[in-house]
């Protein structure tokens, strides 16, 4: 019984003796500054720098089995793909962006230029669709 008294004493006394050279070492959670994040996580430079066209699926104006928003996307999509600006822009379908609109699609305009101010838009799906378009084309860099 002395030993194991013994040895359990000796074992704190070594606890007690690295948590105190420790503390002694700045913390780096106290009076540090903070490092970048490093990680191993890789990037990539897309092919549609120009733009990311964020279309809300559900801004859903139901027509004949699609929505409003499914409309004006593949049309975004075959308006861009026939002028050969599809790999400049990308049109993607997102889901509830938070607007929601009464009337209307809400479509995000992301550049790389845009620096955080994104143009939110509500988009009439049928008559604002080539006001849309020329928009998207003003932002390809």
């Amino acid at each position: 019984m002395k030993k194991l008294l013994r040895r359990i004493k000796i074992l704190i006394q070594r606890i007690f003796t690295r948590f105190a050279s420790n503390s002694q070492q700045a913390s780096p959670l106290i009076n540090s500054r903070p490092r970048p994040l490093e990680t191993s996580i890789p990037s990539v430079s897309p092919r549609w720098e120009s733009g990311l066209v964020l279309v809300c699926s559900q801004c859903t104006n139901e027509q004949s089995g699609s929505t409003a928003s499914e409309d004006l996307e593949n049309w975004l999509k075959s308006r861009l793909k026939f002028e050969g600006l599809w790999g400049d822009f990308r049109v993607v379908s997102t889901s509830c962006l938070g607007v929601c609109p009464r009337i209307g699609v809400t479509v995000v305009l992301v550049s790389n230029g845009s620096y955080g101010n994104s143009p939110c838009l509500i988009v009439n799906p049928r008559s604002d669709r080539e006001l849309l378009y020329s928009y998207i084309k003003q932002n390809k860099g």
